[in-house]
């Protein structure tokens, strides 16, 4: 299972402070499971894991087998919750140079991501990619209408229906979409696309344990079936019924608010292998959505260690004392290399010869842990068993559950987001989209 250490924390909070939160993480965690908090009509993801049936799981894999068959790429189209979930699992379970890999070699498509940017460069990159390739694609989007994958979503089918035809087309597309509204539900409806449902109860962040992450996941060869076991297992773990002792989400709230109280405003991911680099990602779109409002939230960053050392590690080292850092750690790597003697010994490493990478990469965690504690920067530590869908299904869950303890300790409402429309409406008037004329002309007079 998934340890969490928070020991390094007693620094700037103290046990006693942390206790005092008890009696508030463990209101919260009861807010939860009553269903009668903030938001309270997006608890779906609470008891995912454990409702996922047989069936679900089985008509996803068939899916994700139709759209891989004979197929060197999927594309997935999506942004924020409908993208960051799925690509988070992905680098983490797969091949770091898949795209180089001999296609000979490799059990899955690639999946490639888009929609996710309003990048022409990366539009026009992607599709030249495509040429020549065969090709399927997963849109996921509630709507149908956000702007980015909606855009990128118009130039795909377009490719794909001048390349195969409408016909052979709708065969290679599958819509993530709500169950009877939306654009994107008239399209796949009308173009007899295979379709799954967003889960009306759940807000895209928390959605990666829903067909939203589970079919581009299954599309890369990554068990789902397991992926969701890990997250069941933690479900268990973390219920109403656990003691605050033994609950981690509740303790990982719990510190994580107090040392918000005692002035730490950014929370810093850190993690110390390079294909958690999107769990990070993923992780600061959750707590940065879920808190960020009224005034209030800790601030969410990340750093890839050890080569952030080499940059933001001195900001860690000696900057304002305002943040606090979580470090990701894996207990056991997949693959195993070992540092070879060298006879002339010019750089110096033949003290290293015999070792293995991952000792001196945990030779540095520790290193850089007693480092940034003495220099007054309080440290909590998970660390995974391994890099496996269940030990990042029992990650993914202790989060979303946290996250869910933690919003409410902060007295604000984690499943909302209304912060994120006012770009939009900005972006729409200086489009000159219809309906927006009074905006466009108060924007366009403040430029």
């Amino acid at each position: 299972m998934l340890h969490l250490d928070v020991s390094k924390t007693a620094g700037a909070v103290s046990a006693a402070e942390v206790q005092l939160l008890q009696g508030k993480a463990a209101e919260a965690l009861r807010t939860l499971h009553a269903g009668n908090g903030k938001g309270s009509d997006f608890l779906g993801w609470l008891h995912l894991p454990t409702s996922i049936s047989a069936a679900d799981i089985a008509d996803i894999k068939a899916t994700a087998a139709k759209l891989s068959a004979g197929v060197e790429v999927v594309v997935v189209i999506g942004i924020g919750g409908s993208y960051l979930g799925a690509k988070a699992v992905i680098d983490a379970l797969s091949h770091t140079f898949d795209a180089l890999q001999d296609r000979s070699k490799r059990k899955s498509p690639l999946v490639l991501f888009a929609g996710q940017n309003i990048g022409e460069d990366y539009l026009f990159e992607l599709m030249e990619t495509l040429q020549g390739k065969s090709v399927s694609c997963i849109v996921i989007s509630k709507s149908g209408t956000t702007t980015e994958p909606a855009l990128a979503f118009r130039i795909i089918k377009n490719f794909m229906e001048q390349t195969y035809g409408k016909g052979e087309a709708k065969n290679r597309i599958v819509a993530v979409t709500d169950k009877a509204r939306g654009a994107l539900r008239t399209m796949a409806d009308k173009e007899g696309y295979k379709t799954f449902v967003i889960p009306d109860d759940v807000g895209g962040r928390f959605s990666v344990l829903t067909p939203v992450g589970l079919l581009p996941i299954a599309c890369a060869g990554i068990d789902v079936a397991a992926l969701v076991q890990g997250a069941a297992e933690m479900e268990k773990c973390t219920g109403a019924d656990v003691p605050f002792e033994k609950n981690l989400a509740a303790q990982y709230a719990a510190v994580r608010n107090a040392l918000y109280a005692k002035g730490k405003k950014v929370e810093v991911l850190a993690n110390f292998n390079p294909k958690l680099h999107f769990v990070a990602e993923w992780w600061k779109q959750l707590y940065g959505e879920s808190e960020g409002k009224d005034g209030k939230g800790i601030f969410t960053a990340s750093v890839d260690f050890t080569t952030d050392l080499h940059s933001l590690g001195q900001y860690v080292q000696d900057g304002e004392r305002m943040l606090f850092e979580t470090v990701l750690s894996v207990a056991k790597t997949k693959h195993q290399v070992t540092v070879p003697p060298d006879t002339e010994n010019l750089d110096g490493l033949n003290f290293l010869a015999g070792k293995r990478v991952d000792e001196v990469n945990r030779m540095a965690e520790l290193g850089t842990q007693l480092a940034h504690v003495d220099g007054g920067v309080p440290n909590i530590r998970i660390e995974l068993p391994d890099l496996s869908e269940r030990s990042l299904g029992e990650l993914i869950y202790f989060f979303e559950k946290a996250c869910g303890i933690s919003g409410y300790m902060l007295g604000v409402n984690p499943f909302d987001q209304p912060g994120v429309e006012a770009y939009k409406k900005n972006m729409f008037a200086l489009l000159e989209k219809p309906g927006y004329e009074k905006e466009t002309a108060a924007i366009k007079a403040r430029i």
